[in-house]
């Protein structure tokens, strides 16, 4: 494990694994570096992989007040760490910190790959509750974790409740319940995409890098519908889908196509 400092002096632990072109893996809610572990290392033969445990999480501290700025910061750290420039794979929420860094970091990062952002853009799906962000906020201050972690699984991710039980019995709720105040940064990443509208058609303009978006073909009608209006106003994307995936895509299926893709039209270092 290593640490690297970001600019608001928060100490961001990540694990360096393989050689190569440098890709970093940003995660999605709920998630640490150790849950891409499997991911991280069926790519280290072909990439030096930084797999980082996001503010608030794993290894990592945390400096308040958030912002997304502040993760903005943290992948900036990341590529000066890398050398100043890396491919980047941003996964669910982490798709959409992805996009910002190739947004505000630009040129530094010159390929992205993205997993399933959580965008909400027509009526195929309800919205997400106007207070949502503000609601999670407050079980995380009162630390009912427990309780952040159920409305989070019942009302964004939108679980059956004979999920949500198995869940709760499951061993992995302990650490969900550990990572509950990283979900008020996660709803606020996502907050401004949730409101089934369209997506921003210029926010992205300036991220004309080739970028490959992905999704499930199991995954529910959000996640098609998000996939492909991303896809549609990025000035250099294409789509990929996945048969019999669903958000929690497999290493074996997603990790060809990603070396595949970071590979295409790059010359040999």
């Amino acid at each position: 494990m290593h640490h690297v400092t970001s600019k608001d002096g928060t100490a961001i632990a990540f694990d360096r694994l393989g050689e190569g072109r440098p890709l970093i893996l940003v995660n999605g809610a709920l998630s640490r570096r150790a849950d891409a572990a499997s991911v991280a290392a069926s790519l280290a033969p072909q990439f030096t992989v930084f797999a980082y445990d996001r503010r608030g999480r794993g290894d990592s501290g945390d400096t308040p007040p958030y912002a997304i700025e502040r993760e903005i910061e943290d992948i900036a750290a990341l590529l000066a760490e890398a050398g100043g420039t890396a491919y980047v794979f941003g996964h669910s929420s982490g798709a959409i910190l992805a996009l910002e860094a190739a947004r505000l970091l630009a040129p530094a990062i010159t390929k992205l790959a993205v997993y399933e952002p959580p965008f909400i853009v027509d009526d195929r799906t309800r919205p997400l509750p106007e207070d949502y962000v503000t609601r999670l906020a407050e079980l995380v201050a009162a630390d009912r974790r427990g309780a952040a972690v159920t409305y989070w699984m019942t009302t964004v991710v939108r679980v059956p409740d004979e999920t949500l039980a198995s869940m709760q019995n499951a061993p992995m709720w302990h650490a969900f319940e550990a990572m509950a105040p990283t979900l008020v940064y996660d709803a606020t990443i996502s907050a401004d995409y949730v409101k089934g509208k369209p997506l921003p058609s210029g926010k992205w303009a300036s991220v004309t890098i080739p970028t490959l978006v992905m999704d499930g073909g199991e995954s529910p009608a959000m996640m098609h519908s998000a996939a492909l209006a991303l896809t549609a106003i990025l000035p250099n994307a294409q789509h990929r889908r996945f048969p019999g995936q669903g958000h929690g895509v497999a290493a074996e299926v997603l990790v060809p196509v990603l070396v595949e893709f970071f590979h295409r039209d790059t010359p040999a270092h």
